[in-house]
């Protein structure tokens, strides 16, 4: 059996889909963090049938909730201290993603200008749909 042992401080990620750890991973940067992470893919649960998890150890200020809200709003977010779940961080859709999706509207000032940050709006929550703040293009997850 696998054992991966409990982390003093940090967070730990969990009910996150099957196969998708890799992808929040490096949507949260976590390879730039100079901390210890472990990823459990396919893990069984009651819930979910299979799920993901990702523990960090680091403090929880090194977390983008709102990528992580956009991503899946489902995932269950627990704050470590001391060996011990301190706090449970519910998710939601942000109203504003930056840089995490990207226009694909070829006219769109950010196909030109490379810089320029990729925003989108929350404009529809019940549908999951978000607008490009500069076009105005669609994106429906």
């Amino acid at each position: 059996m696998l054992n991966i042992s409990g982390i003093q401080e940090g967070f730990v990620l969990d009910h996150i889909r099957a196969g998708m750890s890799l992808s929040i991973y490096e949507h949260l940067n976590l390879d730039k963090l100079d901390c210890t992470v472990a990823i459990i893919k396919n893990a069984r649960s009651n819930k979910m049938g299979t799920k993901d998890i990702i523990k960090v150890e680091c403090p929880i200020d090194a977390l983008d909730l709102d990528i992580l809200g956009f991503i899946d709003h489902n995932i269950t977010v627990n704050i470590i201290k001391g060996d011990k779940i301190v706090e449970k961080k519910e998710l939601h859709l942000p109203r504003q993603v930056t840089n995490v999706i990207t226009c694909k509207n070829p006219r769109c000032i950010t196909s030109i200008e490379q810089g320029l940050d990729q925003i989108f709006l929350l404009t529809d929550e019940q549908e999951e749909t978000y607008r490009c703040k500069y076009c105005e293009e669609m994106y429906t997850k």
